[in-house]
Order: structure tokens, then sequence, then C-alpha cells
């Protein structure tokens, strides 16, 4: 470090800038106490100077109080200009001013883009702090309207820098045209409706409104068709022109794609050349995601490389000098990074990229770590929320961990050819050093995705970048030859996708992981460095020459090998001598010798550092072995204890049940519902679907390897809609159903799914029931039997009143699951009680309220014959259906049963143990004993 001291900084501003994001108040001053003592420690151990750790406490000091001021500046000013609480504000109806500080982008129907506010006002009252009219705001946004009133004058004052997120709902396809001419620095005036991003409803979940604040946007304004937007174009240059221009420059090279290539390949190439991703096939994503290769389609240093690469050539060729070359070079990396999309990674790259041309154009000395450790520093001053950023944590991880550990892996490759042993050094490392990021954040990690990196990589950087590339420069000038480059590249493409489709067919190699603690990851890479320096020094030690005990005498005293035709030779003995006489003149091939054995006995580490080598590299290894295994099996209750967990998927049912032996049962997944035939237009590259993007991931971060059973109650799509994506991302066992069909396409690709995965499928009925272990029974009280010879399930339109209604029974606890069960059913059900001679059910803890509420289910006869301890409804916020009904909410109160709400407490949380029920909600993390 002491050679490095900038990179001592920067890891302690990263440290300093970490704690004030995890800490504040007491806690936060406490882990600054904590990491202020090691350099201290450092320096009273002698490694670093009283200087140099005055520098880094000043480092981590310094850093955290950046972060704080970042965070106590990065407030929503709208509810002070507004004079109203942000509980007010939220889905309020206003008319906001400002310009466009973004691309304009559409899905579909809908048009995204940020605004940077410079007027706003309600639309029930007055402006706030001033009177004004909606002419007066008009004015403001008018190319001649320089003239502003007192009121506008102070509202942009107030909202200075306020950014929202603009979402506009294209109403008719003619207005994508009209759209498709919004530009970064245009004036707009936007009516639409005021909303706050919503926050994670489910432990582990996707904050989106987290993710708003890292970008220091606070607020959505949502509006409806181009009607709602009076756009008035840039008349002037400003410095966001640049930007303007950048935007028209990727839309110009994104079109020139698109006219060369065929979809798929277009959008595939787009994000490969120009790292324009919004483009790509959802699909193909998923694909690539899998096997770990989302990076190549990223603009990162790869890309960075073979551009300032073939620059210096080029311009090498053009016989200019080596500065002048250089120079040149330094002046367009900026372009690139602009024209590539200016993320995280090509950033890093750039500055990284600039800072080396300048050492090399001034021939200063240059050190990989120093260069890193100073672009990551300019950015966190330039913007600390980047610290959160995925894209620049795993940059900056994955470009360090080579430097780092490539060096200390060379070694164990050294008997393969150069080019094969560097290429797989750098691809495991890689992978390895990224492993601890890939499973927090997005809870997988293939088997193979080491061969596919080694092999995928090289082919496309190598064939297909250029290919694409080559044809894109050429699209204008030579329309032939490009169009004969983008067929090839399609073909290379194709063999792309087989390979990479084929590949994934092996899912046993796919593994899933819980998201790992911060302790977890640092004792991951520490265990990682101990074991590869380990081996290192073991391989090294085996280079060593063995010298024996008579190889120390000294030199004179050596014999050395016989020569034909001679007497022995030995050190010190003149060969000529005929007499045996000896002389003190030295041999001098033995001095050379014995000088080379010297210096190779000194260039490798003493006996002393490589004796602990083996027992190290068997210690750090076991290390690592216990560690991955404790990580990969986190989600087991150690405890005897079982949970539930029904989970907020919006107007939908999905709930969670993890025995205390360990099985994982789902029942229902969700599902979006979607109303009649939309108009191709309108359908968005990657729509939202409660499977996909809420309830897999779920899963997934919660370590479940595999679900033991699915429980579809019915085949209604708020219930079965998610459960395509499960089968198809997660292995299951079996799938138990209501023995009908439903007269749909999702379901029946559902039913195929299952059937092709080789999920075992089982019709229940009343009467059955499961024991997954011996704590845990399920059993089933509808539907009722099947009439006698039946075999294969009949169509039944009406699924709510067929719904799987079950008694789960685990550790002691019951747990009454209803789906949306109809009051006919809960009728045939007490009527088939009491036939049987029961009057009175034994009372249940919890009971599942049927149909998310709905009057028509959860009559009075249902509870006081279960007479349920507490009821959980899951239903979506202002959902349109009206659930839960007052109706229903009056007869849980008349029957003293405690309710439990997802639409007003988010995901809701049983832990079933012997000695109770503990119940904790997201949206209120406080754990209460459930009254039973």
């Amino acid at each position: 470090m002491n050679r490095r001291p900038l990179l001592s900084f920067t890891v302690c501003w990263v440290a300093g800038s970490a704690a004030g994001c995890l800490f504040s108040g007491r806690s936060l001053l406490f882990c600054l106490a904590g990491l202020l003592l090691l350099p201290v420690v450092w320096a009273v151990s002698g490694g670093i100077r009283w200087r140099t750790a005055g520098v880094l406490v000043t480092a981590l000091i310094v850093a955290a109080l950046y972060w704080e001021y970042s965070e106590v500046r990065n407030v929503s000013l709208l509810p002070k200009v507004l004079g109203q609480p942000v509980s007010e504000l939220n889905e309020a109806y206003i008319t906001a001013a400002g310009v466009i500080a973004s691309p304009v982008e559409r899905d579909g129907d809908r048009v995204d883009f940020v605004v940077k506010l410079s007027g706003i006002r309600l639309h029930q009252g007055e402006l706030a702090a001033a009177a004004g009219t909606e002419g007066e705001v008009q004015a403001e946004v008018n190319p001649g309207g320089t003239a502003k009133t007192g009121a506008e004058r102070a509202l942009e004052r107030e909202a200075e820098g306020e950014r929202v997120t603009v979402q506009i709902k294209l109403q008719e396809e003619s207005e994508i045209a009209e759209a498709a001419l919004w530009q970064r620095g245009d004036r707009v005036v936007i009516e639409g409706e005021l909303i706050q991003p919503q926050i994670a409803r489910n432990f582990g979940g996707f904050d989106y409104r987290a993710y708003l604040l890292t970008q220091k946007i606070h607020w959505l304004l949502k509006g409806t068709g181009t009607a709602s937007v009076t756009v008035n174009p840039q008349v002037s240059w400003e410095p966001s022109t640049i930007l303007r221009w950048n935007d028209k420059a990727r839309s110009v090279l994104g079109a020139e794609m698109s006219r060369l290539f065929q979809e798929p390949h277009a959008g595939y190439m787009k994000g490969l050349v120009i790292g324009i991703q919004k483009e790509l096939d959802p699909e193909t994503f998923r694909q690539f995601s899998q096997l770990g290769l989302t990076h190549i389609l990223a603009i990162s240093g790869m890309h960075v490389a073979v551009y300032v690469g073939v620059i210096l050539v080029l311009l090498r060729r053009c016989r200019l000098t080596r500065e002048t070359a250089l120079t040149v070079t330094l002046l367009l990396v900026p372009v690139y990074v602009l024209l590539s999309g200016a993320g995280p990674s090509v950033i890093r790259a750039g500055i990284m990229s600039m800072i080396a041309l300048l050492a090399a154009r001034l021939g200063m000395l240059k050190d990989g770590l120093n260069i890193l450790a100073a672009s990551a520093l300019m950015m966190l001053v330039w913007n600390p929320y980047l610290l959160l950023s995925i894209s620049f944590q795993l940059s900056f991880l994955v470009t360090a961990g080579l430097m780092v550990y490539t060096p200390l892996a060379a070694p164990l490759f050294r008997r393969l050819p150069g080019w094969l042993g560097s290429s797989l050094s750098v691809t495991i490392i890689a992978q390895l050093v990224s492993f601890p990021l890939t499973i927090y954040y997005f809870n997988q990690f293939s088997l193979l995705s080491v061969a596919a990196n080694l092999l995928l990589v090289p082919f496309i950087t190598f064939l297909v970048l250029p290919l694409g590339t080559l044809a894109l420069l050429l699209g204008r000038i030579w329309n032939t030859a490009a169009l004969l480059l983008a067929q090839l590249a399609e073909i290379l493409n194709n063999i792309t996708f087989a390979a990479v489709e084929w590949v994934n067919r092996f899912t046993a190699g796919v593994l899933i992981w819980a998201s790992p603690s911060f302790l977890w990851i640092c004792l991951y890479y520490g265990l990682l460095y101990g074991l590869l320096l380990a081996l290192k020094r073991r391989t090294e030690a085996r280079l060593v020459p063995q010298f024996m005990d008579d190889e120390t005498r000294p030199l004179a005293e050596l014999e050395r090998p016989e020569p034909p035709g001679n007497g022995r030779w030995k050190i010190g003995r003149n060969a000529n001598s005929k007499s045996g006489n000896t002389t003190n003149q030295p041999d001098l091939l033995s001095i050379a010798n014995s000088r080379r054995a010297a210096l190779a006995f000194q260039a490798y580490p003493p006996t002393g550092a490589t004796r602990w080598s083996n027992p190290a590299a068997i210690l750090c290894a076991i290390g690592l072995t216990i560690l991955l295994y404790k990580g990969y099996n986190t989600e087991a209750i150690r405890d005897g204890s079982g949970s539930i967990s029904f989970l907020d998927i919006g107007q939908g049912d999905s709930s969670l049940i993890t025995t205390p032996g360990g099985k994982h049962i789902l029942v229902d997944g969700g599902g979006t519902v979607s109303f009649g035939n939309r108009e191709e237009w309108r359908i968005r590259r990657s729509p939202f679907e409660v499977g996909a993007k809420t309830l897999l991931p779920l899963l997934k971060q919660r370590g479940i390897h595999r679900l033991d059973a699915v429980i579809l109650t019915h085949g209604d799509q708020d219930h079965a809609g998610g459960l395509q994506a499960v089968l198809e991302g997660m292995p299951v066992s079996a799938l138990l159903f209501n023995g009908t069909l439903a007269d749909t396409e999702p379901y029946t690709k559902l039913m195929t799914t299952a059937l092709d995965t080789g999920v075992r499928l089982y019709p229940v009925q009343q009467g059955m029931s499961l024991a997954p272990d011996e704590a845990t029974r399920l059993n089933f009280l509808w539907p009722e039997p099947r009439a006698a010879g039946q075999i294969l399930p009949e169509e039944v339109e009406d699924q709510n009143h067929e719904s799987v209604v079950f008694r789960l029974e685990m550790n002691g606890r019951s747990f009454l699951f209803t789906g949306d069960m109809d009051q006919a059913a809960e009728e045939a059900i007490l009527r088939s009680a009491r036939q049987s001679g029961i009057r009175q059910g034994r009372p249940i803890d919890v009971l599942k309220v049927a149909h998310h509420g709905s009057k028509t289910a959860t009559s009075a006869d249902w509870l006081a014959f279960w007479k349920p301890g507490a009821a959980v409804i899951s239903a979506g916020v202002n959902n349109l259906y009206g659930h839960p009904h007052g109706v229903v909410l009056d007869r849980l109160a008349d029957a003293n049963t405690e309710i439990y709400r997802t639409d007003q407490q988010g995901e809701i949380q049983l832990r079933v143990g012997k000695g109770g029920i503990n119940v904790r909600h997201k949206l209120n993390k406080c754990v209460n004993s459930l009254r039973v």
C-alpha cells in the first residue's frame, strides 16, 4: 500500500461511503470509530507512516460526511413548493413545466423520459407560494416567452434541480409519430397525476423508490396521450445540446442497424456494438443471463480496449508520431463513451483509458491499480450514488480482481500453451471474482459459465463485433458490402444463439443461491486470495532446485562432473595440472555454474516462506468449501419451525409454505390479468408479468432450489398466470390442481410446460391428504369427488367454485386455504361435515380469506364453523374490484378475527413454531405474536 497511496486513499473513501450508506446516527459513529482504528493500528505496527495514516483517516471521515451531505440534499422539494404533505401530493393532478433531461424512449404504448422541473402547480388550488394560472406556466416554455411572472420565478428558484420521471400512456397509434419528435432539451408543459414510486412490498423484493432515489428522482408524473404534453423545441445552444446531438447520433446509428439486420439480430447487434439494449429480445437476454454472458451485451472495457487499439493502429499507419497518435486517441475516447450510452462500466473503462494514454504521452510510470483507483475516486466524487450501481460494482470489482488474482493464478496454468493458459486464467478469475455479486443480485450461477465465456467471448469479440462494426461503418458508403457483412454476422449470431440455447438445456448446471451477507462476501474473497497465494507459493517451490546437504559446503570442496579423457575436475583444481598440483586459480565454468545456482536459489522464496504453503492451501480450500456449502443451504429453518409467507403480488394470490422439514410448497402464483386482445402497437417488448418480475426472483432470492409441490387452486389467470415463469425457471416436483381444465391459452400452455419439464400432475379432491414431513399435513376439503368412472379432466368455465380448499396442520397449528371458492362451495363443505356428524369444526388459527375478500364468500356460517383467530386477505392496492368488500370486513370483525391485508401491510410472514405463531409484515417490520 505504501507504493500505491492513491489506491489506499480510494479504498478508504469507498469504505467511508459504504459506512455512510449502511448506517446513520450513533451506528455510523461506531462504525467509523472501528474503521478509523485500522489505519492507526497499521501505523503503530510500522506498516505505514503516521502522515499516511492521517490521510487515510481523513479519507474515511470526509467520504462518510460527503455521503451524509448528499443524502441531506437528496430530498424532494415539491412538498415545500406546493405546501402539501407527501401523502396528499400522491395521486394529485398537476401541471408541470420543465426541460426534457434524458433520451425519450418508447416501449409499446408508453413513452418515458425525465424532466427537470422549473414550474409546477396543483389543479385543486393556486400556485404554491404565489397566485398564478396555467397560462403563466405555459408562458415559461414558449420560445419567446422570456418574461416570467413572479410566481414562476419563485417556483423556479424553489424547485431548481427537481427531476421527475414522466410516463405518457399513448391512446392512439397516430401519437407514435408525434412522440418521436420529442428530444432532450425540449421545453415541455405536462398535465398528469403525480405518483410516489412504489417501495418493496415483499421481503427482499425490488424497491423501485430506492432505485430512483439513487438517480435523485422522487416522483413519477403520469400523463394520458400526447395531448397532455405541450412541447417547444430547443432554439438556442445550451450545454445539454451536446447530449441532444449524441441522442440523435445514437438514434441514427440504431436506425442503420435496424436497416442492415433482421430481428432478433438488430436488437442484439445494437446492444453489442453501440450499447442500445432496450430493443434486445427478452428471451435472448434471459438465455445469455442464465450463462453469465450479459457482460458481452454491455459496452465495457473490452469494447473500449478494441476501440482504442484500432484507432492507435490506424493513426500509426497514417504516419503520425507516437505522441500525436496518443493525443488524438485520448480526445476521441469521450466521443465513444457518449455514443455507447455512458453507462458506469464504459465510463470506468473510458477514464482508465484516458489516464493510461495521458501517462503514456507524458512518459510517466503506469500502474493499473492506481489508474483504477483514480477512476473510481473521480466517479464517486462526481456521484456518490454510483456506489450502489450494480454495473459500477461489477465493473470495478472484476477489473481489480483480474489485476490482483490473475498473477496468483498464472503459475497454475504454466504447463499449458501460453495463449490457452492466459485465456483460462483470465476467464476463471473473472468468474470467481464476479461470483459473489452475481449470486447476490441475480441469485443463480451456471456451472457451465466458465466454458461458455471461454468459447463464446473470443468468438463474439473477434468475429461478430468487428463484422457488426464494419457493417455499420460501411452502411452509407458501400451498401452491398455492408449487407453482406450483416448477413455473415447473422449467420454467426445464429451459431451463438444455438450454442447458448443448447447449453442452457442442461438445467442441472444452473444453481440457485440465496443473496449472501456482506460478511460472507468478504470471507469469500479473503479465502480465495489465501488459496491462490498458497497454491502459487507451492508451485514456485517445486521450481526451486533441490539442494542436498553436501551441496551447501564451501565451493572449493565440491566436485563437478568428469569430462571424457580427463581426471576428475574439482572446483579450485586446475584442469591442466598433470601432477596433481593445485593452483589458487579458480575454474571459470565452475564459478559461472555456482553463481547461476545461487541466483536461482535467491530468486525463489526461502524455504520458510513455502513450508506452510500446503497446509495453508488445504485450510483455505476447506474454509472455502464450508463457506460455499453454508451459502448454498441458507434457506433451511433449523429450529424446528415452519413458515408461511402470504406474498404481495398485486390483485392475485400466492403463498409460500416452508415446512419444519425444509419442504417448499407454493400455493398459486398470481398473474397479470389482461383485458381483451391488445393492438399490436401497444404490446411492450418486456411487459410486466408477476411471475417473471416478482414471484420467481423472490423464490430465488430466498435460496429455494426446488419446489417440492405447487398447488394450483384453480385456473383463473390471477392465480395461475405467474406459475408459467416458475415452471420455466425453477425445478418443480409435483403440480396439484383441481382436476379440471380451463379453456384459456395460458392455462393450456402451463399444463403443457408441466408435462414437458417432467412435473408430476395430481388432481386432488375432497378426502385426500398430503404429509410432506412428520410435523406437517395437508387435508383437502374441496373440490368434491369426481363421478365414478371419470378419468379425463373435464373443462369447467366457473373455476372459482372448483377451487382447491385444504386445511394445513403444522407444529400443532392449523391454517385454512380457500382459493377463490364461492359461498356455494362453502355450503357444500359445511353440509358434508354435518352429514358426517360434525356440527362444529375444530377452530383454526389463520384463515386465508377466499376470493380476495369478495362478498361472494366468507359467509357468517363459514366463520362460525371454523372460528378463525386471524384472517389474511390478499388484494391489490386500489384494485378495480373494491376488494376486500366492507361486508366481509364487518363479518370478520363480528367474529372477533384479527385481520391482515397485503394491500395495506405488504407481504405477511408467519413463523410457526411449537410455542406459537409470530407475525411480521413488510410495511411494518415489527414482529408480534398472533393472538389465537
